[in-house]
């Protein structure tokens, strides 16, 4: 059986505050209930809110987001209670690799229509809050310890010779972006206001002089990882703009066989997905493995793509895809990045293949790719064609 994307919704993006966050005030299962409720809102799923399975990719799992994060939404209604449900977590790509997981059980047999997304509330659970033994381990190889990602990427960008200027490029185009988007309804059309916030909270007013007056964010935080780095010297590189805001935020897809929508035509065909892992120490580099792999099996490449979102990762990493992939780059990140409208590490995928169809629906394309990107060696991607 074929699996098909019936519909797809996000939040806005909210500033990771407690008190100025325009999502704070919510909880991460609420986030997930009101998706679920407006996906039956806008006609494409049933509204007794069943389905085979719901899978919901988290990282931080613990307090607010504890307790199995999709059997709190479920408490609180985002499915039915017969709905057996799923919590993952794959670091920033766990919202994609739930939507593929969807998929795969779809076209097994194993489901006729699954939820799948992913939410992450930054503003109640602090980056890194589970405290895992392995962020400090010092029995590990140095080439296998824990080095936070910030540092990975500037690692990559000595590495892959990606110098301050385009770094400072891509930052900019991102900011660019995503302000413009605002005046083009098209690119949110499945975006929904959640506690007043409609609108993306974090994009801010940016320069090319103002990037450039900015200072490496990173070289405190290499002191406190010097064992792990070994005799490594960085030449810092990123700034605070190069880096995505912590963000709240969550996305919901219905994903299904051609007639789990209620007699409606899908919105997309997943063509392919792939998942890869990759160095470590690279940290960055298995989202560019994972959509290779993708496009492989989907027997397509990026010059056949209408419409590409790109995980701005770090700023590295779209610098260098930009830079190095055979990739028109008006088809990229249309409405902006991670770099302007912030990272809600589990909900990044999700949000990301929203993105994808509102822009591809918006230019009337029909195939498409998301690529998502997590520490460590991470890497999630998504081919998609879209049919309404």
């Amino acid at each position: 059986m074929k699996a098909f994307i019936h519909d797809a919704v996000r939040t806005p993006r909210g500033r990771a505050h407690a008190t100025e966050g325009g999502l704070a005030a919510q909880n991460p299962g609420s986030l997930l209930t009101h998706l679920s409720g407006a996906l039956a809102g806008r006609g494409r799923w049933n509204a007794d809110r069943t389905a085979d399975m719901m899978i919901v990719g988290c990282v931080g799992q613990v307090g607010p987001q504890g307790g199995h994060i999709a059997m709190v939404a479920k408490m609180r209604g985002a499915v039915a209670d017969g709905v057996p449900v799923h919590t993952i977590n794959n670091f920033c790509a766990s919202g994609l690799s739930a939507i593929g997981q969807a998929a795969s059980m779809v076209t097994a047999g194993q489901a006729r229509s699954v939820l799948a997304g992913g939410v992450e509330m930054l503003s109640r659970v602090a980056f890194m809050a589970d405290n895992a033994d392995y962020y400090m381990a010092s029995d590990l190889p140095v080439p296998r310890r824990y080095i936070p990602v910030s540092l990975a990427a500037d690692l990559l960008a000595m590495k892959w010779g990606v110098g301050r200027a385009e770094l400072d490029a891509v930052a900019l185009t991102s900011q660019q972006r995503a302000a413009a988007a605002e005046t083009r309804p098209g690119l949110h059309a499945s975006r929904i206001a959640v506690d007043g916030l409609s609108t993306e909270q974090l994009p801010r007013p940016t320069s090319a002089e103002s990037l450039a007056a900015l200072r490496p964010a990173f070289p405190r935080l290499a002191a406190q990882y010097r064992e792990a780095l070994g005799d490594v010297e960085i030449d810092h590189r990123h700034t605070v703009a190069h880096a995505p805001p912590m963000a709240d935020g969550a996305a919901l897809a219905l994903v299904g066989g051609p007639e789990a929508g209620g007699g409606r035509l899908p919105r997309a065909r997943i063509l392919a997905w792939a998942e890869a892992g990759g160095d470590p120490r690279d940290s960055l580099t298995a989202g560019f493995t994972a959509m290779d792999q993708a496009l492989a099996r989907s027997g397509l490449c990026l010059r056949d793509m209408d419409r590409v979102e790109f995980m701005e990762a770090f700023a590295v990493t779209i610098a260098a895809f930009l830079r190095d992939r055979d990739v028109d780059p008006a088809r990229v990140n249309v409405s902006g990045g991670h770099l302007a409208k912030g990272h809600p590490m589990g909900a990044t995928g999700a949000i990301l293949l929203s993105t994808l169809l509102d822009a591809l629906d918006e230019a009337e394309g029909t195939l498409g790719l998301v690529v998502a990107t997590g520490a460590q060696g991470v890497g999630v991607a998504m081919v998609v064609e879209r049919l309404s």
